[in-house]
C-alpha cells in the first residue's frame, strides 16, 4: 500500500510538472544566444531567469531578455552627439532617432541596409525642396551590403553591451538596488576593455569589431567600465560606458524604454529623397 502511494504521488507530481510546462510555452521559439542558461518553463511577463543569481547569471539572464525584446526606445548621449527614438536589434536591424544636437540632420533614420537622413528645413532648402537624403551600405568583401551607420547602431544595440559584459574573462560585479525613475533597479558594474568588448561580438564582420574597437577607445583608451541597470525582468534600462587612456576619454549613456512595445520605424516616401550614394560602417566620430 505504501509503494503504490509513493508511486501516485510522484506520478501526480510529474504530471503537475508537465502541466505547468505546457501552460508556460507558447507557439514558437526564441533563439538562445550562446551560453545562456535556460529553463524548462517561461513566465507570461518574460523569459524565464536562470538558477544562477551570481552577477554573472543575472547578466546572462538579461542578454536573453533584451534579445526576446527584439526593440526598444532609446534615449542617448554618446560623446558630442544624443538623440531619442525607437531602435530594432532583431530579427532586421531598424533605427529612428531626432537628435537633440547639432548635426548634420536633424533626423536619421535605417532600414536595413538603407538610410535616409534629414527631415528638416534646413535639408530641403539644400536639396531643392525635398527633406531626405538617401544612402545604401557599402558592399563589404563578400558582396553583401553592410548597414549604413552601424557605429552609431553598435553602441546603442544592448544585447551587444550585454556581450561583452558576459564574455570569457570578464569579472561581473553586485553594486546593489537603486530608484530609478519609478522603480527599483539593481545595478552592476563590469571592467572591461575596448578590445574585448569588440571582441565579444562575434556576429559582426571585422570591419565592424574594428570600429566598434576604435569608437570606444578615442585616443587610445586602456580600460572600459560598463555600469548596467536591469529591471525586474533583468531588461536594461540604463546603460553607461567609461573609459580613460593617454589622451581620449569615453563617456557614453543609453536609456531603453517601452520594450516590445507598439513602436515603429517608417522610411520616407521615395519622391521626397535623392539618393547620395553609400555611407559606410566607419566608427562614430566622437
Amino acid at each position: 500500500m505504501a509503494v503504490r502511494q509513493r508511486l501516485a504521488a510522484m506520478t501526480a507530481a510529474v504530471l503537475l510538472a508537465s502541466g505547468l510546462t505546457a501552460c508556460g510555452s507558447g507557439g514558437s521559439a526564441t533563439p538562445t544566444p550562446s551560453g545562456v542558461p535556460t529553463s524548462t518553463s517561461a513566465a507570461p511577463t518574460g523569459p524565464a531567469k536562470p538558477t544562477d543569481r551570481s552577477p554573472h547569471g543575472v547578466l546572462l539572464s538579461a542578454q536573453l531578455a533584451m534579445q526576446t525584446a527584439r526593440r526598444a526606445k532609446v534615449s542617448y548621449r554618446l560623446g558630442s552627439d544624443a538623440g531619442t527614438g525607437p531602435l530594432f536589434w532583431q530579427p532586421k536591424t531598424a533605427l529612428q532617432v531626432k537628435r537633440s544636437t547639432p548635426a548634420e540632420a536633424e533626423q536619421l533614420i535605417v532600414v536595413d541596409t538603407v538610410a535616409y537622413q534629414g527631415g528638416d528645413a534646413a535639408t530641403a532648402a539644400r536639396l531643392g525642396g525635398k527633406h531626405w537624403e538617401r544612402f545604401s551600405g557599402a558592399p563589404s568583401a563578400d558582396g553583401h551590403r553592410e548597414i549604413p551607420y552601424a557605429g552609431l547602431i553598435d553602441l546603442l544595440n544592448p544585447v551587444e553591451a550585454l556581450a561583452a559584459a558576459t564574455a570569457d574573462g570578464v569579472e561581473a560585479q553586485f553594486v546593489g538596488e537603486e530608484k530609478f525613475e519609478d522603480s527599483t533597479v539593481e545595478h552592476y558594474r563590469v571592467s572591461t576593455d575596448a578590445e574585448r568588448y569588440a571582441a565579444a561580438q562575434v556576429q559582426l564582420s571585422q570591419a565592424r569589431r574594428d570600429g566598434l574597437r576604435a569608437a570606444l577607445a578615442p585616443g587610445g583608451s586602456v580600460s572600459l567600465t560598463l555600469d548596467l541597470w536591469l529591471n525586474e525582468k533583468d531588461q536594461l534600462v540604463r546603460l553607461q560606458r567609461t573609459g580613460t587612456g593617454e589622451s581620449g576619454r569615453t563617456d557614453d549613456a543609453v536609456l531603453y524604454s517601452d520594450f516590445a512595445g507598439s513602436i515603429s520605424v517608417q522610411a520616407p516616401a521615395e519622391a521626397d529623397t535623392v539618393d547620395a550614394g553609400t555611407r559606410s560602417v566607419s566608427p562614430l566620430a566622437r
